[in-house]
């Protein structure tokens, strides 16, 4: 069965995955802005061709798929972030009017390219070098009349259209997440490893990016740019104790819309982890917001504010059994929000905890449950002691199918 293992290809880790929707590097911030309050995705990747009509109604073009390259992924917290810098505070509409290149982090291999052929070895050795996202061929070949018929047919789009189609190729991701689902359908073969703790094995990492909870938001900010790239999260502590409070999580922060960048600007770290954290902010804190943009002379970020009607956060239910499995941290004394909407239904504001002696495996199973890629290590008095990653499990499984091979 080890053989079988080593011998999967990244295709076979694709089966079943949606095709790619993205946008032209040539894009503004706004066409991505729209693309992304219309899509169902988090992320939308970026491609350096353009296979959509240069004028509303036309023919698609014939562009050969050697010519398209996704060279990034662009999500609202990018916007959010963007929007939240000095320069585009005065005026936010002047600041989406930017080229769509101004959001990508100029850090290469993010996205790497890889074959279908690729082994599973080999898509772990990218991660580890720092690919975020894999992109791999759908092996689906396209009917020819069909294609021919998409080709002659015209096509009523706006520039901020999504395209999954580059030189008649679809792609998918190949993430971090649906390796290690990969590696945990295959748990059995790696005994005894998987039960040991995550201590025992050293890979609780202490680089972790943490704020105190009274500090303002916007110190944040730069952080939070670091941990969208690297998919992991802030944690918000009780300066004088270490104590775990919560998270400003980038998960948590791509279910808002851009008008959050205004919270940010005027919040503490403690009221913004209130303000997304529900089923839309709370009014004592919208004012709260409102007057500050008035008293800081942002007029036009307090318009656009104002105007907003979008919810903040998508609610998202939990079953009564994931409240009772005790793998979220409650908050409790002055940091406490009194069991608030988003407490009880909101998976994805909440922080996933574990301790140091928690097995490998059910790390591993906390996290995939709850769709992050990280979580966060605590002793039994909610001190902060680090936290685990898909990046870091990656390198235990790394060694130990070099070892089977």
């Amino acid at each position: 069965m080890a053989v079988s293992l080593l011998a999967c290809d990244v295709s076979d880790l694709c089966l079943g995955k949606p095709a790619l929707r993205s946008l032209p590097l040539t894009a503004t911030v706004a066409e991505a802005l729209s693309a992304l309050k219309n899509s169902d995705d988090n992320f939308l990747s970026v491609w350096s061709c353009d296979h959509k009509p240069k004028t509303i109604t036309g023919f698609q073009p014939d562009v050969d798929g050697d010519e398209c390259k996704c060279v990034g992924k662009v999500s609202i917290v990018d916007i959010i972030c963007y929007l939240c810098q000095d320069e585009n505070l005065l005026s936010p509409s002047s600041a989406l009017k930017a080229p769509l290149s101004h959001l990508l982090p100029k850090i290469p291999g993010l996205v790497t390219h890889v074959e279908p052929s690729s082994s599973l070895l080999e898509a772990i050795d990218l991660i580890l070098q720092g690919a975020q996202n894999l992109v791999v061929p759908i092996e689906t070949r396209l009917d020819s009349s069909s294609s021919r018929r998409k080709k002659q047919q015209k096509v009523l789009v706006t520039t901020s259209t999504p395209t999954t189609i580059h030189g008649g190729r679809e792609f998918c991701w190949l993430t971090q997440e649906d390796i290690i689902r990969f590696l945990l359908s295959s748990i059995g073969l790696f005994s005894p490893i998987p039960a040991l703790s995550i201590d025992n094995l050293g890979i609780i990492s202490t680089d972790i990016f943490t704020i105190d909870y009274h500090s303002p938001a916007s110190s944040a900010l730069g952080a939070i740019s670091r941990c969208l790239r690297d998919q992991t999260s802030v944690a918000v502590v009780d300066g004088d104790e270490g104590i775990l409070i919560g998270e400003l999580s980038p998960f948590t922060l791509a279910c808002c819309d851009e008008t959050v960048s205004a919270a940010i600007t005027t919040l503490s770290c403690g009221d913004l982890m209130a303000y997304i954290d529900c089923g839309g902010p709370p009014d004592d804190l919208v004012r709260i917001v409102m007057e500050r943009l008035k008293q800081r002379g942002l007029e036009t970020m307090l318009q656009q504010f104002r105007s907003s009607t979008t919810p903040l956060v998508s609610l998202s239910s939990s079953s009564s059994s994931d409240e009772e499995s005790g793998t979220t941290l409650q908050r409790s004394g002055k940091y406490s929000r009194s069991m608030s909407y988003s407490a009880r239904l909101v998976r994805k504001a909440e922080t996933i905890i574990c301790h140091p002696k928690s097995s490998l495996a059910a790390v591993m199973i906390q996290a995939t449950a709850h769709r992050v890629n990280y979580v966060w290590v605590i002793e039994e008095d909610c001190s902060l002691v680090g936290i685990v990653t898909f990046h870091n499990m990656l390198k235990v499984f790394r060694e130990l199918l070099e070892a089977m091979a």
